[in-house]
């Protein structure tokens, strides 16, 4: 329950910062363009909060925080004084209204660069992108990568970490290939280039990462069959496995390398397992019987709250991503246009099936990663602010009535046929885009239910 509680905090934190920053775009455009300001709300429904500014505008927080809006005196919904038309939204000009419109997505993106600059600034740990293991007849096996490798770049762009190395590789779904540029990791040997073919690249997020689903794992520290930790109220701690037991044996087979527990628990859900470890120079026998977790094809896996114990990484793995002042803006700057770019390519491939509805997230997902990047540090958590702000900025820029990219669309056709949109025509519009967005998040939520 109180990791329910934190993760729904995390969330309200979030979403409130991000609608926060979207809704005063709008409303600080709107205030340089002369219009009246009625209401700046974040959140819906039943004020909790509520302030009126000496400018007039009433400032409230609603109790339904899954949004907000900013309320401008418009002559299409309101009767408007005469002495107030000239603050009317709807009597500006077609460039003011534009702005006003865009200056939420924009301030998104503005807000985006300014929480990475902040993760630059502060420093944040990362691992040098170096190959572990190759899976044969893979994918990457086939195109030759091999382990030790480190991976430069994608497709042109630098991977610097095993983050910027995911993201590229999933901007590629649906391609036909990719290349990497790859030298040999901490010792003397030139950039070459590696061609992997995708046409029967098979990745289901749900089940795999974009790096396993190609053939290859990154590079870890040796792990132990050592028991570390065991979860309570796990499969591991009914079995009556403690920490620093030493697996050697799994019905009767030894085992080796941590991977092939980890194949024979996903295999074995609510199924018997013994497994012989060592305790204190002894042999000790012990019944697993992994748990089980549905994913969402349906697909049964165990497993058993256990971890390992797992080296230190070599210091020549390991970097901070850290900057100076003003060397953090061009990072930040880049680092914003690249998480674009992935999130309009993934809409593109959404739009045209290369991608799946089932990979749609909705706010169980988006409250679950708050939770968990506030808990790792404010530096996780701020790069988790900005990437969703630049995925709302993007979401309400698609040309969809009831986002501002649809108000935009009926701009850009106002400004081509020299006269607004017919109010009919844009009433239809709304319950067109209503429509479709109401059934897009009931596919989000459900895919939520299906992940829990």
């Amino acid at each position: 329950m109180s990791g329910i509680l934190w993760n729904l905090i995390s969330f309200i934190i979030a979403l409130g910062i991000l609608v926060a920053v979207h809704e005063f775009g709008h409303f600080w455009v709107a205030r340089r363009c002369g219009v009246k300001v009625e209401r700046f709300s974040i959140g819906f429904g039943k004020s909790i909060w509520r302030k009126v500014g000496k400018d007039g505008t009433e400032y409230t927080i609603s109790v339904i925080p899954l949004g907000g809006y900013v309320k401008m005196l418009d002559g299409r919904v309101d009767d408007v004084p005469q002495e107030m038309l000239q603050h009317a939204f709807d009597r500006k000009p077609l460039w003011q209204r534009t702005s006003i419109v865009a200056a939420g997505p924009a301030f998104n993106f503005l807000f985006a660069i300014f929480a990475y600059w902040l993760v630059f600034l502060i420093g944040v740990p990362a691992v040098k992108p170096v190959v572990g293991e190759i899976t044969p007849h893979s994918i990457a096996a086939q195109a030759g990568l091999e382990s030790g490798m480190e991976l430069k770049a994608i497709s042109g762009v630098k991977t610097a970490d095993w983050e910027s190395v995911n993201m590229r590789l999933v901007s590629h779904i649906g391609d036909e290939s990719l290349t990497m540029s790859v030298v040999p990791f901490d010792s003397i040997g030139s950039e070459r280039q590696v061609r992997l073919d995708l046409t029967n690249w098979q990745f289901d997020p749900e089940k795999q990462s974009a790096m396993s689903a190609l053939g290859f794992r990154p590079y870890t520290p040796e792990i132990s069959l050592t028991l570390q930790t065991i979860s309570q109220g796990s499969a591991g701690e009914a079995a009556g496995l403690l920490a620093g037991d030493k697996l050697t044996a799994i019905n009767g087979q030894p085992i080796h390398k941590w991977q092939q527990l980890v194949e024979l628990v996903r295999s074995h859900p609510n199924r018997s397992l013994e497994v012989e470890v060592l305790r204190n120079g002894a042999m000790v026998t012990v019944t697993l019987i992994p748990q089980s977790k549905e994913l969402s094809d349906g697909t049964m896996i165990g497993f058993a709250g256990i971890a390992p114990e797992v080296a230190e990484w070599p210091e020549n793995y390991r970097f901070d991503l850290k900057f100076g002042v003003f060397e953090s803006i061009s990072k930040a700057v880049d680092k914003t246009g690249q998480v674009i770019e992935l999130t309009i390519t993934m809409l593109k491939k959404l739009i045209v099936g290369d991608v799946g509805l089932n990979n749609l997230s909705g706010p169980i997902t988006i409250a679950k990663g708050a939770g968990t990047t506030a808990d790792y540090g404010l530096v996780y958590f701020l790069g988790f602010l900005a990437l969703i702000s630049v995925n709302l900025g993007i979401i309400n820029l698609v040309p969809l009535p009831m986002l501002d990219g649809g108000h935009l669309l009926f701009f850009a056709v106002e400004a081509i046929i020299r006269r607004p949109v017919p109010e009919k025509v844009q009433e239809m519009g709304y319950r067109f885009g209503g429509a479709i967005l109401f059934a897009l998040m009931a596919v989000a939520i459900f895919n939520d239910f299906a992940r829990l």
